[in-house]
C-alpha cells in the first residue's frame, strides 16, 4: 500500500515536471516539499506529511521503494497493520521536523526517515524479546548494525542525503518497536506520546 502510494505520487510529479527522471525543485515545493519559511510563516505544517511521499528523481524513489519493500516485509511479520503504519508515519514526521530544524533553508523530500523508522522498529522488537530469542536476537542485531552502518556511510558520501532525518526516524522506530513489542497495550501510550512530542516541537518552531 505504502509503495503504491509513493509511486502514484511520483507519477503525478513526473506529469507536472514533464520529466520522468528528475523532478525540479519548483514542482517539489509546489506539491508539498519541506520548506521551512512556508511552514513557519504560513503555517503550512501539512508539508510534513506530503514531503514523505515526494521524491526528487527516479533513482531516489527506486532506492527508497526497494528499501521499503525489504524492510516492510520483515516488519509486517512482527507488527500488526496499525502499529506498522503508525511507526512509519511518526518516524517520517519526526524525520521531517528534524530536517527542517537542522536545515532551515533547505528543501526536503523522501520516505527515508519513515523507512529508517521501520528498521528501528525491528531493532526495538528484537531488543524487547532478546532474552526469549537468544542467539537469533544477537545475530539480527549484528546484521542490523551492518545495514545501518552501510546506509549511514552512503549518506555521508552523498551530500544531498539528510542523515539527521534518517537518525531521528530510526530512534522513533526503535522507541515504538520496543514498547509495542513489550506490551501491545502500550500502543496508545506510543500514539499519545508521539502526538504530544510533535505538537510541542511544532509549537516551539512556530515561536
Amino acid at each position: 500500500m505504502l509503495i503504491s502510494l509513493n509511486i502514484v505520487v511520483y507519477l503525478f510529479s513526473t506529469f507536472y515536471a514533464s520529466d520522468i527522471f528528475d523532478i525540479d525543485i519548483e514542482t517539489l515545493v509546489l506539491e508539498g516539499a519541506l520548506y521551512t519559511p512556508y511552514m513557519i510563516q504560513d503555517s503550512q505544517w501539512w508539508r510534513l506529511i506530503t514531503s514523505m511521499f515526494l521524491h526528487g528523481g527516479i533513482t531516489h524513489i527506486a532506492m527508497n521503494m526497494f528499501s521499503l519493500y525489504v524492510v516492510g516485509r520483515a516488519t509486517q511479520m512482527y507488527f500488526d497493520l496499525k502499529s506498522y503504519i503508525s511507526i512509519y508515519i511518526f518516524s517520517g514526521l519526526v524525520g521531517g521536523l528534524t530536517s527542517m530544524t537542522m536545515h532551515p533553508h533547505g528543501i526536503g523530500v523522501g520516505a527515508s526517515g519513515a523507512i529508517f523508522g521501520l528498521f528501528g522498529a525491528l531493532a526495538g522488537f528484537f531488543l524487547a524479546h532478546r532474552k526469549q530469542i537468544g542467539s537469533h536476537s544477537i545475530a539480527f542485531m549484528k546484521e542490523f548494525a551492518i545495514i545501518i552502518g552501510i546506509n549511514l556511510a552512503i549518506g555521508l558520501a552523498i551530500p544531498s542525503v539528510d542523515l539527521s532525518a534518517h537518525i531521528s526516524g530510526l530512534i522513533v522506530g526503535v522507541f515504538g518497536g520496543f514498547f509495542i513489542s513489550k506490551n501491545p497495550k502500550l500502543f496508545l501510550f506510543y500514539w499519545s506520546f508521539m502526538i504530544l512530542f510533535i505538537v510541542l516541537w511544532i509549537s516551539y518552531l512556530s515561536y
